[in-house]
């Protein structure tokens, strides 16, 4: 193995350890030829996708492309990050063009599926899946973009159902603690939701999201918020019904003291719940400040 081969190394265990920023200092020390290897453009992409800099990844994958020729992954890095740069046509030609290097690439199949599914594309994003899955129906990609293919079509029920199934296949992966917290929260069950973002975040603490979402869990399991998990899980409307169809039910039958008084801790209780997020927000904040 060359010295340039043991670099390369060095720096994919490095990103294998989520150290990105010690993997692009490693692949700073490269000169000459070696610098301009497809394997230092390819590792520089993914150094530069944890660390979500999504113009620097674009510029890399281009400058790879033009310096060692087509490559699946690098068309791949390049239409990540302008999907998340908002230009989703240059990121379909992107893909497209690494799928015509690679037609059976997993990564790209997602990819261009969850492309797909987030410009309401489902019945296309719902083939490549099925491409994916045939090649790899056990990887962690396919059970993501199984995921939001549900999410985006609305189906919750079925999104609910992969992200069990997926955190039962994958339990100490990421992605499938944070869809598994995603979830929870979506049913109100708001300590189950921390426990598993503060899991993600410990399986990946480089990724943005996982973190930004314990956070926002942090803040609705605090105990000063306790009072309104019944809101979380019921949801607005069905527990505003359920407070005026009580009060309306105590009128009728005569009780209006007691109809007066659950009004009145019912507005209480509204108050509290527009009050008392931000309230938590600031405590829990200033907290992580100091």
């Amino acid at each position: 193995m060359t010295a340039p081969d043991r670099q390369f190394d060095r720096v994919a265990a490095l990103l294998d350890l989520n150290r990105a920023d010690e993997a692009l200092t490693e692949l700073g020390r490269l000169a000459g030829p070696e610098a301009t290897q497809r394997r230092a453009f390819q590792l520089r992409a993914a150094a530069l996708t944890d660390l979500q800099r999504w113009s620097a990844v674009a510029d890399t994958a281009r400058q790879g492309l033009a310096e060692t020729g087509p490559d699946a992954e690098l068309f791949g890095r390049l239409g990540l990050a302008l999907r998340h740069q908002g230009d989703h046509a240059g990121a379909e030609r992107a893909l497209l063009d690494g799928l015509a290097v690679e037609p059976q690439h997993v990564w790209l199949l997602c990819q261009y599926a969850d492309l797909c599914a987030m410009v309401g594309q489902t019945g296309k994003a719902a083939q490549l899946v099925d491409r994916a899955a045939t090649l790899a129906p056990e990887h962690p990609l396919v059970w993501v973009s199984r995921f939001q293919l549900a999410y985006a079509a609305g189906d919750d029920r079925t999104a609910q159902r992969i992200a069990k199934d997926f955190l039962g296949r994958w339990p100490d992966h990421p992605a499938a603690l944070f869809l598994h917290g995603a979830m929870a929260g979506e049913r109100g069950q708001v300590g189950v939701a921390h426990r598993s973002f503060g899991q993600a975040v410990a399986q990946d603490p480089t990724d943005a999201d996982y973190a930004d979402a314990a956070w926002q869990s942090r803040v609705y399991a605090h105990p000063l918020l306790l009072p309104l998990r019944p809101l979380y899980r019921l949801g607005v409307l069905r527990t505003w019904l359920i407070a005026v169809g009580t009060v309306v039910a105590l009128n009728l039958a005569g009780l209006e003291p007691v109809a007066g008084l659950v009004g009145l801790l019912w507005l209480v209780y509204c108050v509290w719940s527009w009050v008392a997020p931000a309230l938590v927000r600031r405590l829990v904040l200033g907290r992580w400040r100091s």
